[in-house]
């Protein structure tokens, strides 16, 4: 059975653009490595922050559809995002976060790992977890970036889902998606891929007593799959499909293939292909300084830019 590689990217609802950028490329330190636009929503910006080279596994994508409610949180959605970051590091990271005024909890201890959970400025649930895998993930730094080489996000940890049954999503990831259990702790139930190293895993927790949550800024809007390639990509849709899911055919999102589906628990989940990655339309040194469109919506391009806000780069 081919598996799913792990986390290719997660996309979450935020607020102002601008405050938006300021907070991911200023105060946290990731590139934007793709100014874009949500390709079933062209006037909405689609941001993408990851490392200097953009690479999968190291992505966490922004729509900023600031006239939404903000989110309310319940079961079948996916309740946090985190991010790998090195041993040693969350020291410096509580005093940034810190002297930049975000909203953090305490330090945790969850399965071994430290852990620094906060929220961004329009309520996204965001940690930061002391990753020894993360050493050897492909990474690549960026120059630009206010924080030091060594402190620097190494790109996506996890994510954590609530659901009402545990089982239809936990049978779901073991059986279609080809997941291992990795253990328990506090009511938190780790399913990943292999040996569910740094970006190759998630937390699942049953609250079947809680209200059904519902998008809106500070919310995830959908976890995506790292496949290697198309013919990848559809022996895993044709295994989903096998296993009751409804994933949609392949949708080209130019910079990679996806296909969408949503877990039992109504989680929305995607497969995305490798490449052909970021630099096919922009120079690998200069990604994400200007408003990139798929092909298909060059024609487009005189009114979309008159309806997005525009944008600066943030105050490191």
């Amino acid at each position: 059975m081919q598996s799913v590689r792990g986390l290719h990217h997660v996309t979450a609802i935020a607020g102002p653009a601008q405050e938006n950028l300021d907070f991911y490329a200023g105060v946290l330190g990731l590139r934007l490595v793709k100014k874009s636009v949500n390709q079933d929503d062209p006037g909405t910006y689609h941001l993408f922050y990851a490392d200097a080279e953009g690479h999968p596994g190291t992505d966490l994508t922004f729509f900023p559809w600031a006239q939404m409610a903000p989110s309310r949180e319940g079961h079948g959605l996916s309740s946090e995002v985190s991010l790998a970051v090195p041993p040693g590091s969350l020291t410096f990271w509580a005093s940034r976060l810190q002297r930049c005024g975000v909203t953090m909890s305490a330090p945790e201890v969850r399965f071994g790992q430290q852990v620094l959970p906060f929220r961004d400025p329009h309520g996204l649930h965001v940690a930061l977890v002391e990753s020894e895998d993360s050493l050897g993930r492909t990474f690549t730094p960026w120059d630009g970036s206010p924080i030091p080489v060594e402190q620097q996000i190494r790109g996506l940890e996890s994510a954590r889902l609530v659901e009402r049954d545990l089982v239809r999503t936990t049978s779901f990831l073991l059986s279609a998606m080809d997941f291992t259990h990795l253990g328990s702790e506090n009511g938190w139930n780790r399913y990943g891929v292999g040996e569910g190293k740094s970006g190759t895993y998630v937390d699942v927790r049953e609250m079947p007593t809680a209200n059904r949550g519902a998008w809106g800024t500070g919310s995830i809007h959908h976890l995506a799959w790292r496949v290697d390639d198309e013919a990848h990509q559809l022996a895993v849709r044709q295994r989903l499909s096998d296993g009751g899911s409804r994933p949609t055919l392949v949708i080209d999102r130019f910079w990679f293939k996806s296909v969408y589906f949503p877990e039992p628990g109504g989680v929305l989940f995607e497969l995305a292909t490798e490449g052909p990655g970021f630099g096919v339309d922009e120079d690998p040194a200069h990604l994400g300084e200007s408003l990139v469109l798929p092909p298909w919506l060059e024609k487009d391009r005189t009114g979309i830019e008159s309806v997005l806000p525009k944008l600066t780069p943030p105050r490191k």
